[in-house]
């Protein structure tokens, strides 16, 4: 930083102390630290390559990521805000996260993160997290098995007559959300009807597709494996799995029609110690969509950048969730309502699959 800039911001900084203003995330002071709790693999290591270290050399702050499952991170946040010994800055978060937690979480000013109004999509700023990446529980089918026409829809998924063979199913993360959605958009609900949810309905329809699921996967990994191998022909799947198995030129394709969005947000908790930096990076992530398209190419998802999707070619483009083709056809939860009813959907889904 020149001193000429230097002295501007120091000047910025000490006018808004005088008036009591917040300046935007981008003039702000930072700390010379910001530590984020994601998972590792594949994702930390991208993370680290295109924002992570130009974070780090942009705005001196250097990035201690923390490799930690989700549930483990919430568990670990809920200690250190026990004893008062706050330790991450950001954390990973889902869209129940924002509504369910947000005792645990500092309130985002979108407006003074100018970036993401710039690049993101229109929603990719919530009160409680800002959108990191974007696919969806979507259909993913074998184009071998299905030669002259393709099941586009969870109707289809469930019509075993038109479109025979073994069918795979999550029981994991929010299954117990995303299966009785899918079972009710098979029976003819609209999307936009679809909350509150009528479980009585849903489970009775998911009575009807029960004896052609031969695997309940638990893992991305399963469902790889189990579209890969042909084990089954249809499928449920995270969408960045279902891509990577396309990309590995297996007979296998993906339908968005109808698919469940699913974002993970990054969200800054109550009492983060480097909170500048926190609310600096989360704008600094929407700054350079080019960063974007080799990120979204690696973890094969998409992030909340309409300008960094308008960089790909559109047979490219149309792979992922936030392309405009396919990002008004997801299908949109109503988190207030699952974080209100956790409990009894957890419950109701356990008992019908151990019944």
């Amino acid at each position: 930083m020149s001193k000429k800039t230097w002295k501007r911001t120091s000047a910025l900084l000490a006018l808004a102390s005088a008036l009591s203003v917040t300046l935007p995330a981008a003039a702000q002071k930072l700390e010379d630290q910001l530590v984020i709790a994601t998972t590792g693999g594949l994702m930390g290591n991208t993370l680290a390559k295109y924002f992570y270290e130009p974070f780090n050399k942009a705005r001196n702050v250097e990035v201690v990521p923390v490799a930690v499952e989700v549930p483990d991170q919430w568990a670990r946040a809920k200690a250190m805000q026990r004893t008062g010994k706050m330790e991450f800055d950001i954390v990973t978060a889902t869209g129940p996260d924002l509504v369910g937690r947000t005792d645990m979480l500092e309130k985002i000013d979108c407006a003074k993160l100018p970036s993401v109004q710039k690049f993101g999509v229109s929603d990719a700023c919530q009160p409680y997290g800002v959108a990191r990446t974007t696919g969806g529980m979507l259909i993913t089918y074998n184009t071998e098995a299905f030669k002259e026409k393709a099941p586009k829809t969870w109707a289809d998924f469930w019509d075993v007559k038109q479109f025979p063979g073994p069918r795979g199913l999550p029981d994991t993360g929010d299954s117990d959300w995303w299966v009785p959605v899918a079972a009710l958009l098979a029976d003819g609900v609209k999307a936009d009807q679809l909350f509150p949810l009528d479980l009585n309905r849903a489970y009775k329809k998911l009575d009807e597709i029960r004896p052609n699921v031969s695997v309940w996967w638990k893992t991305g990994d399963q469902v790889q494996q189990i579209m890969r191998s042909r084990e089954v022909v249809l499928a449920m799947s995270y969408s960045g799995r279902a891509l990577a198995v396309v990309k590995e030129g297996a007979p296998v394709a993906m339908s968005w029609d109808q698919a469940i969005r699913d974002t993970g947000y990054m969200a800054v908790l109550k009492g983060a110690p480097d909170l500048n930096a926190a609310m600096a990076y989360l704008d600094f992530f929407y700054a350079s969509p080019d960063a974007h398209v080799p990120f979204m190419r690696a973890v094969n998802y998409a992030t909340a950048s309409k300008s960094a999707i308008e960089l790909l070619k559109p047979e490219e483009r149309n792979l992922y969730a936030t392309s405009p083709e396919n990002y008004e056809k997801l299908v949109k939860p109503d988190f207030a309502w699952i974080g209100e009813h956790r409990n009894e959907l957890r419950e109701r889904w356990m008992a019908w699959l151990t019944r």
